[in-house]
């Protein structure tokens, strides 16, 4: 249960304000169809999430335990401070026609590639290779990710001024850091 439930703390706060949240926020001003949005979203998450968390525990089979700490720790750092740094969503990320996949399908194919080598990505590879088992990390990321991104898809953008971007993404950061320092001492 603690793998579930640290990924999904862990995600959520890493997601709010990230750049895929922006995303589905502007898929949501675009498409107006929140539905296949949020089916999109979960889609693409779980099939990112679990390929990330399954490299993640595949480096956890090939790396040494006391090395593995250290990278996990180092990992959990960066992340750590890459949290503290603002996304911006570039807005060709958003412009693809809907043409003949749907709102569905372009909220699939640009959440997964906008996830590509994204923090919350990283941090489901980290949370892998550190936890077990597989299913309750990515079932714990895909939760944090659709917590975060639901609401920025059903609220609009009105949601989006009232939440504190800063005092988020400083809890995750600390969040992150204190994971690092807990991996290093406990080993």
């Amino acid at each position: 249960m603690d793998a579930f439930l640290l990924s999904t703390l862990a995600v959520t706060l890493a997601e709010i304000g990230d750049k895929t949240q922006l995303l589905a926020l502007m898929l949501a001003v675009r498409y107006r169809r929140p539905w296949p949005i949020v089916a999109g979203i979960l889609v693409a998450t779980l099939v990112n999430h679990t390929l990330a968390a399954a490299i993640g525990t595949w480096v956890r089979t090939v790396v040494d335990p006391d090395v593995l700490r250290w990278i996990v720790a180092a990992c959990f750092f960066g992340v750590a401070v890459w949290t503290l740094i603002p996304d911006k969503l570039d807005e060709d990320e958003v412009e693809a026609p809907i043409g003949r996949f749907g709102v569905f399908g372009v909220t699939a194919i640009a959440f997964f590639l906008a996830e590509m080598g994204d923090k919350t990505q990283i941090a489901t590879a980290v949370l892998g290779a550190r936890y077990e088992p597989l299913w309750a990390v990515v079932a714990g990321t895909t939760l944090g990710m659709l917590i975060a991104d639901v609401p920025a898809v059903f609220a609009g953008h009105l949601a989006a001024d009232r939440i504190p971007l800063k005092a988020v993404r400083i809890a995750a950061a600390l969040l992150f850091a204190g994971l690092g320092l807990w991996i290093l001492m406990r080993g």
